[in-house]
């Protein structure tokens, strides 16, 4: 930063002082993004020693997976899309930046969550479409915009991968926090429906957070109905339900007299 640049944003920032949302510590530069820089580069991506080679859910040990990779949900084809990739963990700075995001309303967030988003989908992959995950129109128009939407756009600008809103949202549901995966899925069933047809297509399915994994693949088989070939999923953040998802797994080892690894 020059000299002029640094004397501008420090007379900038005394006369307009503000903090920023993750940590709290004082802004030293002008942005649109109330977010200082360090915040910005400190979300990690996922890392995980186990985890589902199609819906990448991390496990805590290999138990859970066959001998191909796939977890028990994969194998009784109960996720509707093909694959997922997910930059981070729901949690720590990362989150906070989602919540600044979503509910703050800072929309130039998008573009440097867009590229973090942009780090977790492998550059090899090819998509005839890009489509954000939709939001009810009630929910869109109280929040002013649809962070999926955003984030989409910055992927189909990165991957030069047109973008269409090609699902709509039928009715509003209730929020899918504190709900079990059977409720999850029972909440979303019949919301979505497909507004194009998408015969062949490779479809990227873009969303914010991606908790059970319930919505999306709700969403993924609407798209699939409609004629797409493969669904990816895509998502910034995931939640890190290790634990959780081992239990059952654990709970039936020890029901048939077998120990977990």
């Amino acid at each position: 930063m020059l000299a002029a640049e640094k004397t501008f944003c420090a007379l900038f920032n005394r006369i307009f002082p503000d903090e920023c949302r993750v940590c709290g510590q004082s802004l030293q530069e002008v942005s649109r993004i109330p977010v200082c820089s360090r915040c910005l580069h400190d979300p990690a991506p996922l890392e995980a020693e186990f985890f589902c080679v199609a819906c990448r859910t991390p496990f805590l040990n290999r138990f859970p997976l066959d001998e191909t990779g796939r977890c028990s949900l994969c194998r009784l084809g109960m996720t509707g899309f093909d694959e997922v990739f997910a930059y981070g963990f729901y949690e720590g700075s990362l989150r906070k930046l989602i919540h600044v995001f979503k509910y703050s309303g800072v929309q130039p967030l998008a573009k440097p969550l867009g590229a973090l988003l942009a780090r977790a989908l492998p550059r090899e992959r090819g998509f005839d479409l890009i489509v954000p995950m939709p939001l009810h129109w009630r929910r869109r128009w109280n929040r002013g915009f649809n962070q999926s939407a955003l984030l989409a756009r910055e992927i189909s600008r990165r991957w030069n991968v047109p973008m269409a809103n090609a699902v709509r949202r039928r009715r509003a549901t209730s929020a899918q926090a504190g709900l079990s995966n059977a409720k999850r899925r029972a909440n979303v069933r019949g919301v979505f429906q497909a507004k194009q047809r998408l015969d062949g297509m490779r479809v990227l399915l873009v969303d914010d957070v991606l908790t059970t994994g319930a919505t999306a693949s709700a969403c993924a088989r609407v798209l699939k109905r409609a004629g797409a070939s493969h669904v990816t999923v895509l998502a910034l953040a995931r939640t890190d339900r290790r634990t959780n998802l081992d239990l059952p797994q654990t709970v039936t080892a020890a029901a048939a007299g077998s120990r977990e690894p």
